[in-house]
């Protein structure tokens, strides 16, 4: 399973293109993700003010991913984004205990609850696993009590976006930018 897998069960013909919407909190590592997966430089990330649009080539998909700033006064325009979305992306510091209730009971839960997403798979990315403070993608399963969600497809996947480990597909896949 991973996002290749969730993607081929949304399309018939693969040669078509994907709308992914990356949300996450503040310093989560969105962009950081968003870069490594587009095989550019991550030694000067800088906190998106806005957004950051990628276009990233997998496997005969063209992903086309919108990354979201996720300053608390950047959330209340996510919803802005949420039209045509085929994968939902969330990415969580699994390093910062002390913001998983503003991600269990706020962002998360709110956009789980949004119509336009009612059938959108999600995709978390456990982050930061390469500290030695985060907890596990199973652990944050729980937290989440991501077993009750029953209305899509969900996945988490544990990821270091610093070191990339936990974002390749398989090593049968690679990822490039679009031209």
């Amino acid at each position: 399973m991973g996002l290749l897998s969730i993607l081929r069960n949304l399309r018939q013909s693969p040669e078509q293109q994907a709308h992914l919407l990356l949300l996450g909190l503040d310093n989560s590592g969105k962009t950081t993700l968003l870069k490594q997966l587009a095989s550019e430089d991550i030694s000067h990330i800088v906190p998106t003010q806005g957004f950051n649009i990628k276009c990233v080539q997998t496997s005969g998909f063209k992903l086309n991913v919108w990354d979201i700033g996720g300053q608390r006064s950047v959330r209340p325009f996510w919803r802005h984004y949420l039209d045509n979305i085929d994968v939902l992306i969330y990415v969580i510091d699994c390093s910062d205990r002390t913001r998983f209730q503003e991600t269990i009971s706020g962002q998360l839960k709110g956009l789980l609850e949004e119509d336009k997403l009612a059938t959108v798979p999600l995709l978390i990315f456990a982050n930061k696993q390469d500290l030695t403070t985060a907890i596990s993608a199973s652990e944050l399963v729980e937290s989440l009590n991501l077993h009750t969600v029953r209305d899509r497809m969900w996945q988490v996947q544990a990821c270091s976006a610093l070191t990339a480990e936990g974002l390749q597909v398989n090593t049968a896949h690679t990822f490039s930018v679009c031209n």
